[in-house]
């Protein structure tokens, strides 16, 4: 086998991300070598692979599930907003700039095609099966022309397109026809057939839709699946995280000793790999909320600021906002407080940016003893070490370099009274060093919370990739998939009118 497949959708957000993941994962059971590929992506929750390139995370997550190294082949170009009319661009793993809207689809787009062919094709040299996610709809026609991720290309690969819609939001069967009717001749040849997403119900009192359906567009609908709570693993950007999701959706399971324990995370501008406080989520007994107002600050137990692509805005929001004196009375009352990368940024003396914000000097917030220089060179590591007697490893992603005067050593950052800072991301995943981390914070809080002795947060991810599987396995045609996989569209699909604009 050497084909491959490209998971399309109606809308963002569809499920094309956790379907791509699912049809990663069950193919990884089958004994079926196989890559995810995302052409294109824009997100700022991202990764670094062992090589030292940038990704978005959910291909890093797909390539978890698909049991394989992610490696920079899986993402060749990665968009990170600036601000609502700019993004850093970010090619096979390294920064090259930083481009407004008009300019990247202007020209710059279309020029970087051979480049994600060129992934593409060294990925199916090396797997049996790959298995692409495209990006928003493929009947964005104002884009077409440009198109590097959607139709660009499963035409340039001739893959299958199956396209993902999801029926919670209604109106998935227009959606499907519509889709598929604004797509030129060519690129209709490729639409093999479709998945509904997120269903609710009796799926008997679908399927005369899906006939009709059928009937409308000669198509197939490859599978029916169910709506599942807390599924939606490493997403590319917005507030539904994984496994804090699934806690959200879900009754908070029982502390170990007697309180919960209360995070409040600062929901500031830009925010990235927001996916940092999943681990803490996944504790029993912890609760995690994200927070706009200083007054939601006053009953937590641990404030994180997170990470962020703009972090002189971020602080300029923070005090607009009133966070500064709450979190200055914090630090004064020896209340926890945790800044990982643009929030450990913040939490320091003074800024120097003249790369992100180009805004020069600015003033921190003050509670810990740190000078940021921001650098063109962006840091992309993995690092690893040891921090409250416990072995940590996390990932950097950062163009402030920190230079650390006082305070207790604490990761590459340092620590004072209750105030904690670091550039690693990830470092929460490393299950001993976060049992270690919470009791810290337990005791400065005056909580009798005990963290459970047996939390696996990679046992827990890997049951949701299998749940993801599961999926698949048992809602959509896997025999109908992997001849699609293996063999291409359908010959002799209709079009269906009008087509793509001229």
């Amino acid at each position: 086998m050497s084909g491959g497949l490209l998971v399309a959708g109606t809308t963002s957000d569809a499920g094309k991300s956790v379907v791509t993941a699912g049809i990663c994962r069950w193919l990884a059971r089958q004994g079926v070598k196989v890559a995810p590929f995302k052409a294109q992506n824009m997100s700022l929750n991202s990764f670094v692979t062992r090589e030292g390139a940038e990704i978005g995370r959910a291909q890093a997550m797909q390539a978890q599930a698909a049991r394989v190294e992610p490696t920079a082949l899986m993402n060749p170009v990665l968009l990170k907003p600036g601000s609502d009319r700019s993004s850093q661009v970010v090619l096979m793993g390294k920064p090259v700039g930083e481009m407004s809207a008009r300019g990247y689809h202007g020209g710059r787009q279309e020029s970087l095609l051979g480049t994600v062919v060129d992934c593409l094709e060294q990925l199916r040299a090396e797997y049996d099966a790959v298995i692409c996610e495209g990006a928003g709809s493929p009947a964005e026609i104002n884009l077409r022309r440009t198109d590097i991720v959607n139709m660009g290309i499963a035409r340039a690969a001739r893959f299958p397109v199956l396209v993902v819609g999801d029926i919670d939001r209604g109106g998935v069967f227009a959606s499907f026809f519509g889709t598929t009717a604004l797509l030129s001749k060519e690129d209709q040849e490729l639409v093999a057939g479709y998945l509904v997403n997120k269903f609710r119900g009796d799926v008997s009192l679908l399927e005369p839709g899906l006939d009709m359906l059928k009937g409308l567009t000669g198509r197939a609908t490859y599978g029916v699946l169910p709506y599942a709570h807390g599924l939606g693993i490493d997403e590319e950007d917005g507030l539904r995280v994984s496994l804090r999701g699934a806690v959200r959706e879900s009754e908070v399971a029982p502390p170990v000793g007697e309180d919960l324990l209360r995070i409040a995370v600062c929901a500031i501008p830009l925010m990235s790999n927001f996916t940092d406080v999943d681990a803490l989520a996944a504790e029993p007994g912890v609760v995690v909320r994200f927070v706009d107002r200083p007054e939601e600050l006053a009953d937590a137990d641990l404030v994180v600021i997170p990470g962020t692509r703009g972090t002189v805005a971020a602080l300029e929001w923070l005090r607009r906002r009133g966070f500064e004196r709450a979190l200055g009375r914090r630090a004064a009352e020896g209340r926890p407080i945790l800044g990982i990368c643009g929030g450990f940024q913040i939490l320091g003396e003074h800024i120097e940016d003249e790369i992100e914000s180009r805004a020069g000097a600015v003033d921190g917030l003050g509670l810990l003893p740190v000078r940021v220089r921001f650098r063109r060179e962006k840091t992309l590591t993995r690092p690893v070490g040891r921090a409250l007697g416990e072995n940590v490893e996390g990932y950097e992603i950062h163009h402030g370099v920190a230079e650390v005067l006082g305070g207790e050593p604490f990761l590459d950052g340092c620590r004072v009274g209750a105030v904690w800072g670091t550039h690693w991301h990830g470092s929460l995943e490393s299950d001993a060093f976060r049992r270690a981390f919470l009791r810290a914070v337990a005791a400065d809080a005056g909580r009798r919370f005990v963290p459970a002795p047996d939390t696996s947060f990679g046992a827990l991810r890997e049951e949701q990739l299998d749940r993801l599987g599961d999926l698949i396995e048992e809602h959509a045609d896997t025999a109908a998939l992997l001849h699609l996989i293996e063999t291409g569209a359908p010959p002799g699909l209709p079009f269906i009118a009008p087509g793509a604009p001229s």
